[in-house]
């Protein structure tokens, strides 16, 4: 992620003792600070999610379609970029966020990716930049059909098992959506995965200050979603 192309404040400035002092406001306090950085995508946060849900069915439909200009939207963001929707995505390489939106190109998603698409701090400074310097208007915590994080979260509730490395670690944030999982009808895993999102989306909206401010002034919307690898449809259920 290119920050440098976006922000126009110097480096001492946004990351010194006045910057911090600013981000520990509220949302509505930094939004003067960034002003200059762009009006972002003019979208509001309900009009960014019918965009996602139009794509998705379009790449259902007609994945053929799902065609971008790449040339030329290269040239359109060479000099900055006002992405309209902020996505919280599994690192799964079946789950290409541009792509089951409908094709979209450069300049259009500001995506976060990890295993298991949880949010630790490096995850959290990124969406409250896309938020408070990005201005964009939506944040969608997707989760898909079959993850294997979410499966090794499971295993390690139900089989007690246990991971090398920092594979281990990595699927802790997890484990509490297996255990509120364990027991309840339906397909374990799937379940874990859609308590995982519910979850992270809750985390959110409660995370303070800038993007609980936003939340609370109507400015963000966050939403949760499951990605089926088998239909490419996304269900919004959070």
């Amino acid at each position: 992620m290119c920050m440098t192309c976006d922000v126009r404040l110097g480096r001492r400035a946004f990351l010194g003792a006045a910057g911090l002092a600013v981000a520990a406001t509220a949302f509505g306090g930094i939004g003067p600070s960034f002003a200059a950085d762009g009006p972002g995508s003019g979208l509001t946060p309900d009009q960014a999610l019918e965009k996602l849900k139009a794509g998705n069915r379009r790449y259902v439909t007609d994945a053929q379609s799902c065609v971008a200009d790449m040339a030329r939207r290269r040239n359109d963001t060479a000099s900055g970029q006002a992405p309209w929707a902020t996505l919280v995505s599994c690192a799964d390489s079946r789950v290409p966020p541009e792509l089951i939106f409908g094709g979209l190109t450069l300049g259009e998603l500001f995506v976060v990716r990890n295993a298991g698409n949880t949010v630790d701090t490096t995850a959290m400074g990124t969406l409250e930049y896309g938020a408070a310097v990005l201005k964009s208007p939506l944040i969608l915590v997707l989760g898909h059909s079959s993850c294997g994080a979410v499966a090794a979260a499971c295993d390690v509730v139900a089989k007690n098992a246990t991971f090398p490395g920092a594979i281990g670690p990595m699927i802790e944030p997890i484990v509490p959506a297996a255990i509120a999982a364990r027991g309840k009808d339906g397909d374990f895993i799937d379940n874990a995965v859609r308590e995982n999102v519910r979850r992270t989306v809750a985390k959110l909206k409660s995370a303070g200050p800038i993007i609980a401010e936003a939340v609370k002034a109507g400015t963000v919307k966050i939403v949760g979603g499951r990605y089926d690898l088998a239909t490419g449809a996304v269900d919004i259920f959070a």
